[in-house]
């Protein structure tokens, strides 16, 4: 069975709309500012509307609204964000949200980071299963270290990179010592994904290598050594994603970095990511990103 895993969200669904930019609701400016390094990426967000289609993303996510309201749904919980409050999603977490309008800063730490932050601390030595305690939190603490980033990537000076760095690390130690569970786990394995369960770990791989072209489910059970029924239902188990869902956002990932980082045409970018149409992929990065892949690489810097 073949899957077309480009396709992951129904098409007959409407991706949301983000107004232009400089436009306002009561003096309420549109403003889009992305920073993407290999170990983190953050986005500041200033809309009068916006809609993010379920999706996750492949790091620990931390979104906290300085102003207006968010609403929010992650995993299977829904939940009405004001400023000053926060969003704490974990690896592969699928979450989606909509606001009239709102500012928020969206941080993302990989768990390579992470993981090396909790061996520092001395936590542990071994591979760690690291996860959110709770969903939403109102933490003043992490407000101020979020709008402190924010700062950063608007107004640039000297040592910046190393600002951002030194901000990044001063996030995960407090997310550590207040907001996440670590716990030693003898079914995580290293992987060149990230710490994963060690029984999906050869398919999770095998994704991240094949992900610029057509997969069959067949083909990516075979490398875990299932069943393609066993393999989707553990698969679905321990991620609680589809494998479908799972390279889809792993794709649009991977776009976001391209897009960011490099001057390669939209049409090039959509094509490594497994798009044979680009207005299918705009359309799609569009629906979980809330804007066009051009107005996030102009955004990006």
């Amino acid at each position: 069975m073949t899957l077309k895993f480009a396709a992951a969200l129904d098409e007959t669904q409407t991706p949301g709309s983000v107004a232009g930019p400089g436009s306002t609701s009561a003096g309420f400016a549109e403003n889009h500012r992305f920073v993407s390094r290999p170990r983190f990426t953050v986005r500041r967000t200033r809309t009068v509307g916006c809609e993010f289609q379920p999706h996750s993303h492949p790091a620990f996510t931390v979104t906290s609204v300085l102003a207006g309201q968010l609403a929010a749904t992650i995993g299977e919980s829904t939940f009405e964000l004001s400023a000053g409050e926060a969003a704490l999603t974990n690896v592969g977490q699928t979450h989606c949200a909509r606001s009239s309008e709102v500012e928020f800063v969206s941080v993302g730490v990989s768990t390579t980071l992470v993981n090396e932050m909790v061996a520092e601390i001395g936590l542990t030595r071994s591979t760690a299963d690291v996860v959110f305690r709770s969903s939403v939190v109102k933490d003043h603490t992490l407000t101020g270290i979020v709008r402190t980033i924010a700062m950063e990537i608007s107004d640039e000076g000297w040592g910046h990179d190393e600002m951002l760095d030194a901000l990044v690390r001063q996030l995960v130690i407090h997310l550590l010592r207040s907001h996440l569970t670590v716990r030693m786990s003898d079914q995580i394995e290293l992987s060149r994904a990230g710490p994963v369960d060690r029984r999906l770990r050869r398919a999770i791989e095998f994704m991240h290598d094949n992900f610029g072209r057509e997969l069959a489910l067949e083909e990516i059970a075979s490398a875990a050594y299932l069943s393609e029924y066993h393999f989707a239902r553990l698969f679905k188990q321990i991620t609680r994603s589809t494998p479908h869902v799972y390279l889809a956002n792993l794709r649009l990932e991977r776009a976001r970095k391209l897009l960011a980082e490099t001057a390669l045409p939209i049409s090039e970018i959509a094509a490594m990511v497994g798009y044979q149409s680009q207005s299918h992929f705009s359309k799609m990065f569009k629906s979980v990103a809330g804007i066009t892949p051009r107005a996030y690489r102009e955004a990006a810097k």
